[in-house]
Protein backbone atom coordinates (compact mmCIF):
# COMPACT_ATOMS: atom_id res chain seq x y z
CA UNK A 1 0.00 0.00 0.00
CA UNK A 2 2.56 2.35 0.31
CA UNK A 3 3.97 1.81 -2.39
CA UNK A 4 0.86 3.09 -3.76
CA UNK A 5 0.76 6.17 -2.20
CA UNK A 6 4.60 6.89 -3.49
CA UNK A 7 3.70 5.69 -6.94
CA UNK A 8 0.57 8.23 -6.82
CA UNK A 9 2.34 10.77 -4.93
CA UNK A 10 -0.71 10.95 -2.08
CA UNK A 11 -0.26 12.97 0.91
CA UNK A 12 -1.94 11.57 3.87
CA UNK A 13 -2.31 14.69 5.32
CA UNK A 14 -3.14 16.94 2.52
CA UNK A 15 -5.98 13.87 1.71
CA UNK A 16 -7.65 14.10 5.10
CA UNK A 17 -7.41 18.15 4.48
CA UNK A 18 -9.20 17.98 1.39
CA UNK A 19 -11.81 15.62 2.90
CA UNK A 20 -11.79 17.69 5.48
CA UNK A 21 -12.86 20.49 3.14
CA UNK A 22 -15.18 18.59 0.92
CA UNK A 23 -17.09 17.59 4.08
CA UNK A 24 -17.38 21.81 5.30
CA UNK A 25 -17.82 22.64 1.90
CA UNK A 26 -20.92 19.71 1.39
CA UNK A 27 -22.35 21.08 4.61
CA UNK A 28 -22.40 24.43 3.66
CA UNK A 29 -23.87 23.87 0.35
CA UNK A 30 -26.59 22.02 2.04
CA UNK A 31 -27.54 24.14 4.95
CA UNK A 32 -26.99 27.20 2.53
CA UNK A 33 -28.35 25.95 -0.88
CA UNK A 34 -29.82 22.60 -0.61
CA UNK A 35 -32.41 23.20 1.74
CA UNK A 36 -33.47 26.48 0.71
CA UNK A 37 -33.90 25.26 -3.06
CA UNK A 38 -36.25 22.30 -1.80
CA UNK A 39 -38.02 24.59 0.71
CA UNK A 40 -38.57 26.81 -2.34
CA UNK A 41 -39.53 23.82 -4.07
CA UNK A 42 -42.26 22.55 -1.45
CA UNK A 43 -43.95 25.96 -1.38
CA UNK A 44 -43.99 26.25 -5.21
CA UNK A 45 -45.71 22.53 -4.94
CA UNK A 46 -48.21 23.76 -2.44
CA UNK A 47 -48.79 27.08 -4.36
CA UNK A 48 -49.19 24.63 -7.43
CA UNK A 49 -51.72 22.27 -5.47
CA UNK A 50 -53.71 25.24 -4.16
CA UNK A 51 -54.17 26.57 -7.33
CA UNK A 52 -55.36 23.03 -9.07
CA UNK A 53 -57.78 22.65 -5.95
CA UNK A 54 -58.52 26.30 -6.92
CA UNK A 55 -59.27 25.81 -10.20
CA UNK A 56 -61.13 22.79 -9.21
CA UNK A 57 -63.61 24.47 -6.93
CA UNK A 58 -63.92 27.48 -10.04
CA UNK A 59 -65.30 24.89 -12.51
CA UNK A 60 -67.16 22.96 -9.52
CA UNK A 61 -68.46 26.78 -8.93
CA UNK A 62 -68.94 27.38 -12.69
CA UNK A 63 -71.16 24.36 -13.22
CA UNK A 64 -73.57 25.02 -10.25
CA UNK A 65 -73.78 28.77 -11.83
CA UNK A 66 -74.73 27.12 -15.20
CA UNK A 67 -77.00 25.13 -13.69
CA UNK A 68 -78.69 28.04 -11.85
CA UNK A 69 -78.51 29.86 -15.04
CA UNK A 70 -80.58 27.30 -16.83
CA UNK A 71 -83.08 27.50 -14.09
CA UNK A 72 -83.31 30.91 -14.34
CA UNK A 73 -83.49 31.08 -18.11
CA UNK A 74 -86.25 28.37 -17.33
CA UNK A 75 -88.60 30.01 -14.87
CA UNK A 76 -87.80 33.75 -17.15
CA UNK A 77 -89.06 31.76 -19.93
CA UNK A 78 -91.96 30.16 -18.23
CA UNK A 79 -92.83 33.57 -16.54
CA UNK A 80 -92.51 35.57 -19.91
CA UNK A 81 -95.08 32.84 -22.06
CA UNK A 82 -96.95 33.19 -18.82
CA UNK A 83 -97.30 36.84 -19.33
CA UNK A 84 -97.53 36.71 -23.42
CA UNK A 85 -100.36 34.64 -22.84
CA UNK A 86 -101.27 36.79 -19.93
CA UNK A 87 -101.61 40.08 -22.64
CA UNK A 88 -103.01 37.98 -25.51
CA UNK A 89 -105.75 37.27 -23.36
CA UNK A 90 -106.50 40.59 -22.21
CA UNK A 91 -106.19 42.56 -25.57
CA UNK A 92 -108.60 40.03 -26.70
CA UNK A 93 -110.93 40.77 -24.04
CA UNK A 94 -110.30 44.72 -24.75
CA UNK A 95 -111.31 43.90 -28.43
CA UNK A 96 -114.44 42.34 -27.60
CA UNK A 97 -115.49 45.34 -25.48
CA UNK A 98 -114.35 47.63 -28.21
CA UNK A 99 -116.55 46.07 -30.81
CA UNK A 100 -118.93 45.44 -28.35
CA UNK A 101 -119.42 49.21 -27.62
CA UNK A 102 -118.91 50.29 -31.32
CA UNK A 103 -122.03 47.74 -32.41
CA UNK A 104 -124.00 49.89 -29.04
CA UNK A 105 -123.07 53.19 -30.90
CA UNK A 106 -123.92 51.93 -34.36
CA UNK A 107 -127.30 50.83 -32.98
CA UNK A 108 -127.86 53.98 -30.82
CA UNK A 109 -126.57 55.82 -33.85
CA UNK A 110 -128.93 53.81 -36.45
CA UNK A 111 -132.10 54.33 -34.16
CA UNK A 112 -131.13 57.95 -34.22
CA UNK A 113 -131.10 58.26 -37.57
CA UNK A 114 -134.58 56.38 -37.88
CA UNK A 115 -136.29 58.60 -35.68
CA UNK A 116 -134.92 61.54 -37.40
CA UNK A 117 -135.65 60.01 -40.86
CA UNK A 118 -139.24 59.50 -39.55
CA UNK A 119 -139.81 63.63 -38.07
CA UNK A 120 -138.32 64.32 -41.20
CA UNK A 121 -140.97 62.26 -43.47
CA UNK A 122 -143.10 62.99 -41.06
CA UNK A 123 -142.78 67.13 -41.46
CA UNK A 124 -141.95 66.90 -45.21
CA UNK A 125 -145.81 65.24 -45.20
CA UNK A 126 -147.06 68.44 -43.31
CA UNK A 127 -145.29 70.77 -45.39
CA UNK A 128 -146.76 69.04 -48.68
CA UNK A 129 -150.17 68.88 -47.13
CA UNK A 130 -149.92 72.65 -46.45
CA UNK A 131 -148.60 73.40 -49.95
CA UNK A 132 -151.61 71.08 -51.58
CA UNK A 133 -153.86 72.91 -49.46
CA UNK A 134 -152.53 76.14 -50.89
CA UNK A 135 -152.35 74.72 -54.54
CA UNK A 136 -156.15 73.63 -54.19
CA UNK A 137 -157.28 76.97 -52.74
CA UNK A 138 -155.37 78.69 -54.93
CA UNK A 139 -157.00 76.38 -58.34
CA UNK A 140 -160.19 76.97 -56.62
CA UNK A 141 -159.98 80.62 -56.77
CA UNK A 142 -158.54 80.37 -60.28
CA UNK A 143 -161.93 78.89 -61.25
CA UNK A 144 -163.64 80.94 -59.64
CA UNK A 145 -162.00 83.74 -61.28
CA UNK A 146 -162.34 82.21 -64.60
CA UNK A 147 -166.36 81.49 -63.99
CA UNK A 148 -166.59 85.30 -63.08
CA UNK A 149 -164.85 86.56 -66.09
Amino acid sequence: MEEIVKVFGLNWKLLIVQAVNFGVLLLALWYFLYRPVLKMLDTRREKIEEGVKSAEKSQERLREIEGERDTVLKEATKSAEELLASSKERAQEQASQIVNDANTRADSILVSAEQRAQEAKEQALRESKAEIGKAAVLAAERILKEKQS
